[in-house]
């Protein structure tokens, strides 16, 4: 499973909003819904987001396996 849990800290890190992102960067609102449910984002994607918050991409995503993430659900 990806998370973009990092993403997120990122974003705090770095004291950047997702109103900056969308309005100054051109994120969709829609991409960030993606980023908030942990859903599928083209590595184009993941790469304009490394642009804009110059950042690596394991400041965007990580991967947790299958295993370990249905134990955090469960938790």
């Amino acid at each position: 499973m990806i998370t973009y849990k990092p993403f997120w800290e990122t974003l705090k890190k770095k004291s950047i909003s997702t109103y900056a992102l969308i309005n100054k960067h051109g994120v969709s609102s829609s991409t960030i819904n993606r980023l908030r449910h942990d859903e599928p984002l083209s590595t184009m994607t993941i790469n304009d987001l490394c642009t804009f918050l110059h950042c690596g991409v394991n400041d965007i995503l990580q991967y947790i396996p299958d295993a370990e993430a249905e134990k955090g659900h469960s938790a």
